[in-house]
């Protein structure tokens, strides 16, 4: 199921647009204001974001900034504003924005655009048969994993999580998005399954700073592959 956070400060707009995204079985968070929108995209883990220009707090584009500035992966933006200027779509598109729409939206080709952008997303990050992360070499199609061209002892779901945390590195994934993305499960039941298996994997990888990864423990959020330094 698509995650998306939306911040649109009009609560009307945002009823409706929340209303339609359910009907598409999307998940949908809503935040009225850029700080606490900025907040909840750098703490949890979303495949989408739409942004609104006019804010209580701050202006959506630089907002749009900010984030562009504190994630070091490309989650798709799309722009959703009642500004049609073309000097202010450049602008937004300039500071990071993926796609630009007026308001008011039609359901229909919100939606649409959505889906585009996801999949243009997930097609530009695709895997291909054997990729190299430092010492560490993963072929997909034989699912195996390499530390230093020596072949590590994993279970599917191993590989499976090593393969979702390599490809996300930098970005905060939370326990929930992980259940749901790498177990397949609903994310209602208890979280604990995905700390001990990450603590086990820690280990049986050998991710450590010698090897030039860490996997950093974000206190009641989830978990972040990083660079060593």
């Amino acid at each position: 199921m698509m995650k998306i956070a939306l911040l649109e400060d009009d609560p009307n707009l945002a009823e409706q647009l929340l209303g339609h995204l359910k009907d598409s079985e999307i998940m949908c968070k809503h935040y009225s204001t850029g700080k606490d929108f900025l907040y909840a995209v750098t703490h949890d883990s979303f495949d989408l974001l739409i942004m609104d220009w006019q804010l209580p707090d701050m202006e959506g584009i630089d907002a749009l900034r900010k984030l562009r500035q504190q994630l070091d992966w490309p989650i798709p933006v799309l722009f959703l504003t009642q500004r049609e200027a073309e000097e202010d779509i450049i602008n937004a598109l300039q500071a990071g924005a993926d796609d630009y729409m007026v308001k008011p939206a039609r359901p229909g080709e919100l939606l649409a655009r959505l889906r585009a952008l996801v999949r243009r997303n997930q097609k530009e990050t695709s895997q291909s048969e054997e990729e190299t992360f430092g010492p560490f070499r993963i072929n997909h199609k034989r699912r195996t994993i390499h530390l230093h061209d020596e072949p590590l002892t994993l279970t599917d779901k191993d590989f499976e999580l090593t393969t979702f945390l390599f490809e996300n590195k930098g970005r905060l994934l939370s326990r929930k998005y992980l259940l749901e993305r790498v177990w397949g499960v609903n994310s209602d039941i208890n979280t604990r399954t995905v700390d001990t298996h990450m603590s086990r994997l820690r280990r049986k990888l050998g991710i450590k700073p010698e090897n030039g990864f860490r996997i950093k423990t974000i206190y009641q959020h989830g978990y972040r592959l990083e660079d060593a330094d």
